[in-house]
């Protein structure tokens, strides 16, 4: 039997996927046939990772039973538990929590990137809101590109990527469309032999950049200097598109001051980049249209990563390029989801205040440092994480996680490291053993995840766990309700009987939709707030002279399949860098900063830029004799803009290790 349901992980593409299953058992996973009822971007082929979900979803680690710590926490031994006997633990745990230190001291640390709409978004946030307990903000990843973007354009749509095509110039900056976003580049190079010129910005020369026009290797953290040098050009050569700003803009005059400083040669200094590229890529920006900016996370994960943003849309600005289908700005796709999935907040009873935590900094809260957090932390509860992998300052989280004055709670599919920490692991589906809406956040579409099979094990779906708890915490039923008719019902209300929910070239900047800001125009410049336009601020370590990337990959998403199809545990490094440390691929340095050391294989890589190295993102602890990963060198330091995370501010030296 052949079944078609899409693919929720945490990628923009979202995938329409055919699944066979024989005698109830996934045997094959592949793209659906192109049809009106699939996600045109998919375009019949799907990734190696998804292709081969079915290792996760039967590894011989899938948790198929509540499990109830009963050794040292780390040590992996647990006994398996009825559901019955978890939930009362864990709610005896909260309710006694709470009423001891109050509902600050119960952390719900719910990520849950990579599921999908209804199960990511209804039950679980709303149980804890209803406790009181904290929000912990998402600044892992997207917070500041988020927050840039509703600054500048309010909850304006981004442009449709199936436009491309029409493009004749598109400049990728800050995205990887070769490991994640894959149904990207076929588009991009559809729109390369329909003439269009391509400009791909990245410290890395990706297989992207391999097939570009011009590639722009700028140093991490200088994109807002990129993006100044280029409107100051842009204003010094009149080729400010007067007209568009003038209708459409705000704060011009003041972000032009601002650019001022930044000349071609100061900027090239900076930026490691020649002033030829820069004055090249300012010429293209400005005489070739339709034009179109792809911007990407790697933008943000870094100190100034806000005031690259600010800078790269104040640019795009003054180049007047939008309002014509293949122009604009590509960013997320995710504000055309048709309608809320939220729980309905019961009628007469008080919202609470939810004090906010940002997830970055949720490890100094379990480890208890002073002026962490007012109160202590007595339970965390984790669902659709990994953060013993994923977390900046992962030796400072690991140590948070292993505090026994903590009552770790975890909802997963396999046996993570986070796992291994907890003090309760309950099982959870997969997307394929529950029926859920799937939206997007890199096309304009909704699709309907079909159950494909029934849970594995006792496994369960978020909101069952959430209906499971509030059960027990003393909630009604009708308010928690998981049940199959409920979750039905709501699937039918969000597919609205279409897979696109936008009309094929009916989502053109400035055309058809606008920004939300009281004037409909894009505000470049904001006098009334603390940090009014882009700044750049330096970050110098002699001692640690290279910028460690933690780049995705074609193997895993975030940490999921990483203990199945893990990417290479290796260090790139540009062979100026390893001639430097003579080292050559194949022989093993150590890494080391004032926050960790290990000791990794070194892959020499031209494609790196100098004083740059990468080790991969995902990654779990098995990878790495020593147990740690490149998130062991991350700073739990703030982005410029909603203090989002700045992985790639991790600073490292490399010493080669004596051989025997």
């Amino acid at each position: 039997m052949k079944i078609i349901t899409a693919c929720p992980l945490d990628c923009p593409d979202s995938c329409s996927l055919e699944v066979t299953v024989e005698l109830g058992k996934i045997v094959d996973i592949d793209a659906a046939p192109m049809s009106e009822q699939a996600n045109p971007l998919t375009a019949g082929w799907i990734c190696k990772k998804v292709k081969h979900h079915a290792l996760r979803v039967y590894s011989k680690e899938r948790i198929m039973t509540p499990l109830i710590r009963t050794g040292a926490k780390g040590s992996g031994e647990f006994r398996s538990a009825t559901w019955d006997d978890a939930i009362t633990l864990v709610a005896s745990k909260i309710s006694g929590a709470i009423s001891e230190y109050g509902p600050d001291s119960v952390l719900p640390y719910l990520y849950n990137s990579s599921s999908a709409r209804i199960d990511k978004k209804r039950l679980m946030p709303h149980l804890f809101e209803r406790l009181g307990c904290p929000e912990i903000e998402h600044t892992i990843c997207a917070g500041t590109s988020a927050a840039a973007w509703e600054r500048v354009f309010g909850d304006m749509l981004s442009s449709d990527p199936m436009d491309l095509v029409h493009s004749k110039l598109i400049v990728v900056w800050g995205a990887n469309p070769g490991a994640s976003n894959t149904h990207l580049q076929p588009i991009i190079t559809q729109a390369k032999k329909n003439g269009a010129v391509v400009v791909v910005i990245d410290p890395r020369r990706i297989s992207a950049a391999d097939r570009a026009d011009l590639h722009i290797a700028l140093r991490p953290g200088t994109d807002v200097i990129f993006g100044y040098a280029v409107a100051r050009w842009i204003n010094e050569h009149n080729r400010v598109d007067n007209n568009f700003v003038a209708q459409h803009v705000t704060g011009t005059e003041q972000f032009l001051l601002a650019a001022n400083e930044w000349t071609l040669e100061r900027a090239s200094e900076v930026c490691g980049v020649s002033v030829a590229d820069i004055e090249r890529f300012a010429e293209l920006v400005t005489t070739i249209k339709p034009a179109t900016l792809r911007v990407g996370l790697g933008m943000e994960r870094n100190r100034n990563g806000g005031s690259a943003y600010l800078a790269a849309f104040g640019m795009w600005a003054l180049t007047g390029n939008f309002g014509t289908v293949g122009s604009g700005i590509y960013g997320s796709t995710s504000g055309g989801f048709p309608n809320s999935v939220l729980a309905q907040w019961p009628h007469g009873i008080a919202r609470p205040v939810q004090k906010k935590m940002n997830m970055n900094r949720v490890g100094r809260v379990l480890r208890g440092e002073p002026d962490a957090w007012h109160v202590p932390a007595k339970v965390l509860v984790i669902q659709g994480a990994n953060p013993a992998v994923t977390a900046v300052d992962q030796q400072g989280m690991l140590e948070g996680l292993a505090n026994e004055d903590v009552f770790v709670v975890l909802h997963e599919q396999v046996m993570t490291d986070t796992a291994l920490l907890a003090d309760v692991v309950l099982p959870a589906t997969t997307h394929f053993e529950i029926h859920d809406v799937v939206g997007s956040y890199g096309a304009y579409v909704v699709q309907e995840n079909r159950r494909v099979i029934e849970p594995v094990g006792e496994s369960r779906s978020n909101g069952e766990l959430a209906e499971a708890l509030a059960m027990a915490l003393g909630f009604s039923a009708d308010e928690f309700d998981a049940s199959r008719q409920a979750i039905e019902t709501l699937v039918h209300e969000s597919m609205c009987g279409t897979t696109p929910v936008r009309p094929e070239g009916g989502t053109i900047q400035f055309r058809d939709v606008f920004p939300s800001l009281n004037d409909q125009r894009m505000r470049i410049w904001e006098l009334d707030s603390d940090m009014p336009g882009p700044q750049y601020e330096q970050l110098v370590d002699d001692a640690h002279p290279l910028t460690l990337l933690t780049p995705s990959t074609s193997y895993t998403i975030n940490s999921m399949f990483g203990d199945t199809l893990p990417p290479p545990a290796v260090l790139k490094l540009h062979p100026t860098d390893a001639s430097m440390h003579g080292v050559v691929t194949g022989e093993t340095v150590t890494m080391f900063n004032d926050r960790a050391s290990i000791a990794v294989e070194v892959e020499v890589d031209a494609s790196m830029r100098e004083g740059v190295c990468a080790m991969p993102k995902g990654l779990w602890r098995r990878s790495i004799a020593s147990g740690l990963t490149a998130n062991a060198f991350a700073p739990d330091t703030f982005s410029d803009l909603a203090d989002g995370a700045c992985f790639n501010d991790a600073r490292v030296q490399i010493k080669k290790l004596a051989t025997k």
